[in-house]
């Protein structure tokens, strides 16, 4: 004999609930009483205090062992790498000469990015320095903060400046301006105490016989010793990375040319084919004429 439970009517559903939710027999909660409750929130105050008391305390500790200027670990960074401006997708300089607004874009981006190299500026922020040597500032037991930087004087970078220069950076007349620079690594000793420069090759035959000349600013594309090593973003806050501009005088128009430039320093490797950056930068150049 199959016994059937009685169907309970919704109200008497909606009772049970009301008695579940509060019991004013028995002073319950949601079935616990106002002690049970207490315990439970106690309980768990006390649990995830503990541990955001161990949390804080293992980054306190950990955060003892970090420098605030210079990262602890920076293996991916020992040799640095190159990189030109203006910077464009994909590493592709294309002028058209007839076109303004196809240059003019570059124009901008280089008038802001060589802002700060200004010789005012220079003048006022960074310290005139002997060339040829290191410019180090060692701490000495105290902490030497902020560190001084040399001055890098946009005059210095000749006809391409673009001080003064109607031809907007050569980009006017078909022969552009571009500009190398090599990224910071903290406390680098870049060219190990020798001189270094940067130099630019066309990547195949057919590339380098469309290059035609240019002309390197500083000459012979040098960089000088003075500008390393580099200390970080906190400590050298006015640091300004040496550049070399080149102006290519007579690139073949309307033919797309490989570019690959270089630093030649003693201690970066720029053979390593796992890195197509490492102490070298390969660029794409077009000069559009009609």
């Amino acid at each position: 004999m199959v016994i059937q439970k009685e169907k309970k009517s919704c109200g008497q559903v909606v009772e049970e609930w009301k008695e579940f939710v509060w019991n004013p027999r028995t002073h319950q909660f949601m079935g616990r009483t106002g002690a049970s409750w207490a315990f439970i929130l106690l309980f768990y105050l006390v649990f995830y205090g503990f541990l955001t008391a161990m949390f804080t305390l293992t980054m306190w500790v950990m955060l003892q062992t970090v420098s605030d200027h210079t990262p602890k670990y920076q293996d991916r960074l020992a040799t640095p790498g190159l990189m030109i401006r203006p910077k464009t997708e994909n590493l592709d300089v294309i002028v058209n000469v007839s076109d303004s607004e196809s240059w003019d874009q570059h124009v901008q981006k280089l008038n802001k990015f060589l802002e700060p190299y200004n010789d005012s500026i220079q003048a006022q922020k960074n310290d005139v320095c002997r060339p040829g040597r290191y410019y180090e500032q060692p701490d000495n037991g105290v902490l030497n903060y902020p560190k001084r930087a040399c001055q890098f004087n946009r005059t210095q970078l000749g006809d391409c400046s673009g001080i003064g220069d109607p031809t907007h950076y050569g980009y006017s007349t078909g022969q552009p301006c571009i500009f190398i620079k090599m990224n910071r690594v903290i406390n680098f000793y870049a060219g190990a105490n020798q001189s270094m420069n940067v130099t630019c090759v066309g990547k195949r035959d057919e590339d380098a016989e469309n290059l035609g000349n240019f002309v390197m600013f500083p000459a012979n594309g040098n960089i000088d010793l003075m500008y390393f090593p580099y200390y970080g973003k906190k400590f050298h806050v006015n640091y300004t990375q040496p550049l070399v501009a080149v102006k290519f005088l007579n690139v073949t128009p309307n033919v797309e040319v490989n570019v690959e430039c270089r630093v030649n320093a003693a201690n970066i490797a720029t053979d390593d084919e796992r890195d197509k950056f490492a102490g070298r930068v390969a660029f794409k150049l077009r000069v559009n004429k009609t």
